[in-house]
């Protein structure tokens, strides 16, 4: 399906993969720790990414893939606006912020870019 034998194989992933990496290192000290409520949704989120590539991979079809693929994205949006709230809230530092969000926005745009590929 769209070239790939494994979803492992899709840069998104192993982006999303690397993102939420981050995040969780991220969100186990200083304030964060203790905002249970950002922290999770924010880890959950980034989760959404990497796990909604795989099962919509998994579905194999790409008219499937392609409704997953959307809702990676969205998630990838999610994180971006929540590590906004982060930055706002001085749980994050402006660099981090800016690392983070062009890590998310990348894997928005290779999504996007596969999503138009399977041309659904």
């Amino acid at each position: 399906m769209a070239g790939f034998e494994r979803f492992e194989e899709i840069e998104a992933w192993k982006g999303a993969r690397g993102l939420t990496a981050a995040v969780y290192a991220l969100t186990s000290d200083g304030a964060w720790s203790k905002d249970y409520g950002l922290k999770d949704q924010i880890r959950r989120a980034s989760v959404s990414v990497m796990s909604n590539i795989a099962e919509g991979f998994a579905r194999e079809t790409d008219k499937e893939f392609h409704r997953f693929l959307a809702m990676a994205r969205g998630s990838a949006s999610e994180v971006k606006s929540q590590l906004y709230v982060a930055l706002d809230l001085h749980y994050i530092e402006q660099t981090s912020f800016a690392g983070l969000y062009e890590q998310a926005d990348k894997i928005a745009r290779q999504l996007t870019g596969l999503m138009k590929y399977l041309k659904v």
